[in-house]
């Protein structure tokens, strides 16, 4: 068992800063590590993170979510397990995936992103992350929902807050109460929706969800509203990340963003690429259920193992040159990289792989395209080099870019 005096401290400025380097010395030399500030093992290995992921003995369960998220989304799927959670998956997952998605919410997410651009492809110049990858899934989640768009810089700090509550690793008093507070709103803010919206359904998400019975079960109101409050966190913070990322990560490489431009379809390329190579996740927790053995020596039951997603996506034993950004890769299936037979981690594995994976992907797929069709010439701001901020996620917190303005009239 290694102590984390031997590699700098996830907690530390240094590790913020760059990440990467102290990824690989635990990868090599400190695999499981006992953190001392947040009470957890820290696993870094791809072997042993996709292990817990997929926990195909029952070693693992998801029972930290009880302190981790229920604070602040309330009781959701997460943490549930067995039929339980077999029942609830499949009452909201339809509208994830296949026709559903298609037909009800691709023409949401076009008509977003279409918007979104149009308020500044006649000015030349955006910044990407606050002009448009924060923006889209909040609003793409609201539309979904039949929520009102007006309330999106509410719905922004509710999930800015969630997610820090969820990375408060240091254990911030400060952000442990925002994360608190926003339990309180967005509860009064969705209970008399969902209400309203049992008495008088529409053709929206959230009338669906209301609906939706399996097994002659149906979802509570706090069920409902716990779903909806994990929703926007989850799929605002990581696919606002995603976008930011991918696009980073193309207008570093412009080999790679050239090859993108002449051919659409290798966007899922490199979307999965930079899940891999800059996941907006870094790191996920699980609770042992019972002694397990891992690289590095042993977790007793009932701890808390925290799989450093981040460390895992570029373990040298599982993908050639790890470090080195390259959509062309072939240790990486983008076939099956939005499934829960994905070979990257960025969106855990097994039976709590991430339901809204294929919504990310469309999203992104759809953004990406639009903003290439709107701005051919996309280029970054002169002078300015991308960085990635965060710890518990992670990505760029400004994306300022320079582009040719059409010619013709600006819209009024």
């Amino acid at each position: 068992m290694s102590t984390a005096q031997q590699v700098p401290d996830i907690l530390s400025s240094e590790f913020a800063a760059n990440p990467y380097p102290a990824y690989r010395v635990m990868r090599d030399t400190a695999p499981l590590i006992w953190h001392e500030a947040t009470r957890s093992y820290l696993v870094s290995r791809y072997e042993d993170v996709e292990r817990v992921f997929k926990d195909r003995a029952g070693e693992f369960t998801t029972d930290n979510y009880a302190w981790q998220i229920e604070p602040v989304h309330g009781k959701t799927i997460l943490q549930l397990s067995g039929r339980e959670h077999a029942v609830r998956r499949a009452l909201v997952a339809p509208a994830f995936r296949g026709s559903d998605l298609e037909r009800k919410f691709l023409p949401v997410i076009e008509r977003n992103a279409r918007e979104l651009i149009h308020a500044f492809r006649h000015t030349g110049s955006a910044d990407l992350v606050a002009d448009f990858a924060t923006r889209l899934p909040v609003d793409v989640i609201a539309d979904m929902l039949g929520l009102d768009k007006g309330d999106h810089d509410r719905f922004h700090r509710w999930y800015t807050a969630v997610i820090a509550f969820l990375g408060n690793l240091s254990g911030d008093p400060e952000v442990t109460a925002a994360g608190e507070r926003t339990r309180v709103e967005f509860a009064e803010y969705m209970l008399p929706i969902i209400r309203d919206r049992r008495r008088n359904p529409g053709d929206d998400l959230l009338s669906a969800l209301c609906a939706a019975e399996v097994d002659g079960v149906r979802m509570s109101d706090e069920d409902v509203k716990a779903f909806c409050s994990l929703l926007l966190a989850a799929g605002g913070e990581t696919t606002d990340k995603a976008i930011a990322g991918i696009v980073a990560n193309l207008l570093l490489h412009p080999d790679q963003l050239a090859a993108v431009r002449a051919d659409r379809s290798l966007i899922p390329r490199a979307f999965a690429e930079t899940l891999r190579f800059t996941p907006p996740v870094h790191m996920i927790m699980r609770q042992s259920a019972t002694e397990v053995q891992l690289s590095g020596g042993t977790v007793p039951a009932g701890a808390t193992v925290t799989c450093l997603i981040g460390a895992a996506n570029r373990d040298d034993s599982r993908y050639a040159h790890p470090d080195r950004f390259d959509i062309f890769r072939d240790d990486l299936t983008t076939t099956t990289a939005f499934s829960a037979a994905a070979d990257h981690l960025a969106f855990a594995l097994g039976r709590h792989f991430c339901v809204g994976a294929l919504l990310a992907k469309a999203e992104v797929e759809t953004g990406v395209g639009q903003l290439l069709d709107a701005m051919p010439d996309m280029r970054l701001a002169d002078g300015f080099v991308p960085a990635e901020r965060g710890v518990f996620t992670r990505g760029p917190q400004t994306l300022p870019v320079c582009f040719t303005p059409p010619t013709g009239t600006p819209p009024q």
